[in-house]
């Protein structure tokens, strides 16, 4: 009987040792559930950064966002169906219309043997390294700033391009625009192929346009806008916008691609600058994005004046040669030819197509209904009668001057930073904006040295004369002022060269 009890309690006893290491154990268990990371929960946020730092776009919470109307957070991209995949960063175009690719491998992976590059590689690697040792040029920093500028309040870099270059690596397309006019700029990026350093005159209430323009073209249309083109937006200081977010939040979210841009179908009636009757101050433009181009080389142009097919990698190439007329000791710049098309026309991307529409008469000297004498251009005809080299090539086809029948030439020319900016007294509405930047390069004897087969081509449709009273009576102030004020200072300063006139 004792043995039996015995038995029975150690029985008991093991039975409940047992339930009670079973429940330690399980209640340990659930512990340590509760308190393990659970990835799929706890990056809920991350996406959205993400999808931020895809499109370059700063997420800061609780902090209102900018005036622009179309401009909305994004929704929902924390868990992104398969069907809507986040957006996607495109590739830069082939080698065969723009060496971008290589320019960054060449530059930037240094660490790499010449065994390791392909022979169009190691050639690239090489132009640009002569580029470099010819031009002898400094890198320039981007530096975001808002600065005073005469009358006028700056924003530099205000919406920089994510991809950055070195001196020597490329050439700037440098221009200037309102957003009326901002539809040329994907059209332009696509002749063009290169960065573009835009300055957009933004007064009072058009400015809030112009940051919805700049985000409809970076968030709805080519990938390379927003790789490539660089904003910088500036205003009278007689008109300052009501609100102007600072350069690290200036989109707190992606455009809404559904609506149209702000520069579509707009009027001249609806923009504040036309309202208050202002004018448009070209040359502040022209000037703001010349000195922050971050390139040796610079093509200062007009929006809509579109390239010729692979003007960089082929300039480049020349430069590199530096062989005849480049080695002459007198500055130079590279002046190109500009055309008009029909307004039905494709644009030409070479020159044996142009030449074809010049001979069918779909294309024609630039401003050739308008002021042909002002875009007359040295040995202009021999020009149209050579044919495309077939070598791939630029050349220096003819080392012209500003002087004789041609001394109110103002071309548009790839040049560098240490040519004379544009006058800023000057304005669109009274012509003859480049006419005093002509005469300095005259008085301190630049050579021109034309390009044989790059050329600009305007937007298609052929410019005709109309009259304008209004702008006859500026263009006549414009005269006044050149004659009795700027032109007494250009002599003063620059002296006197025979042949020279403004």
């Amino acid at each position: 009987m004792y043995t039996s009890k015995k038995s029975f309690f150690l029985k008991v006893l093991l039975i409940a040792c047992c339930v009670y290491f079973g429940v330690m154990i399980f209640e340990g268990q659930r512990t340590a559930d509760s308190q393990q990371v659970v990835p799929e929960e706890v990056p809920i946020q991350l996406p959205v950064v993400a999808a931020a730092a895809d499109r370059n776009v700063e997420v800061v919470p609780d902090q209102p966002k900018a005036e622009a109307r179309a401009i909305e957070p994004p929704e929902n991209v924390d868990q992104p169906s398969p069907q809507q995949p986040l957006p996607q960063q495109e590739e830069v175009p082939s080698p065969d219309t723009f060496p971008l690719k290589e320019q960054q491998r060449a530059v930037v992976d240094e660490t790499e043997t010449e065994d390791q590059l392909s022979e169009e590689e190691r050639k690239h690697r090489t132009v640009l390294e002569k580029v470099r040792t010819i031009t002898n040029c400094l890198d320039r920093p981007v530096v975001a700033k808002t600065q005073q500028r005469g009358d006028y309040w700056v924003l530099y870099n205000y919406v920089p391009a994510e991809r950055s270059f070195k001196c020597h690596e490329t050439i700037t397309y440098t221009t200037h625009a309102d957003y009326s006019f901002m539809d040329n700029l994907v059209p332009l990026l696509e002749h063009w192929k290169g960065p573009i350093s835009v300055a957009l005159h933004a007064p009072g209430s058009d400015f809030k346009y112009t940051l919805e323009s700049i985000a409809y073209l970076r968030d709805c249309t080519d990938p390379l806008v927003r790789e490539l083109v660089t904003f910088h937006v500036y205003f009278s200081t007689k008109h300052v916008p009501k609100e102007v977010p600072k350069h690290s939040s200036v989109f707190n979210g992606y455009y809404n691609c559904s609506l149209p841009p702000a520069y579509a179908n707009v009027t001249n009636e609806q923009m504040y600058k036309n309202q208050k009757n202002l004018l448009y101050p070209v040359n502040v433009g022209r000037n703001i994005a010349r000195e922050t181009a971050q390139t040796h080389f610079i093509l200062p142009s007009d929006i809509e004046l579109y390239p010729s097919a692979n003007v960089i990698p082929q300039f480049l190439s020349m430069i590199a040669e530096n062989k005849g007329p480049l080695l002459s000791k007198n500055p130079k710049v590279y002046p190109l030819h500009i055309f008009e098309v029909s307004a039905s026309s494709q644009v030409p991307e070479n020159k044996t197509t142009l030449l074809e529409m010049l001979r069918n008469g779909t294309a024609i000297p630039f401003h050739k209904k308008v002021c042909p004498e002002c875009h007359a251009v040295p040995k202009s005809k021999e020009w149209q009668q050579q044919k495309e080299t077939k070598d791939g090539q630029l050349h220096v086809f003819h080392v012209g001057k500003r002087t004789g029948r041609f001394v109110h030439w103002e071309p548009i020319f790839i040049g560098t930073h240490a040519d004379p900016l544009y006058d800023e007294r000057l304005s669109w509405e009274g012509k003859s904006d480049k006419m005093t930047q002509g005469y300095i390069l005259c008085v301190m004897d630049y050579n021109f040295l034309i390009l044989d087969n790059a050329f600009l081509v305007h937007k298609p449709g052929i410019k005709v004369y109309k009259k304008d009273a209004k702008r006859d009576m500026l263009a006549g102030k414009t005269r006044r002022l050149i004659k009795k004020i700027i032109f007494p200072e250009l002599k003063v300063l620059y002296k006197t060269r025979k042949g020279c006139a403004v």
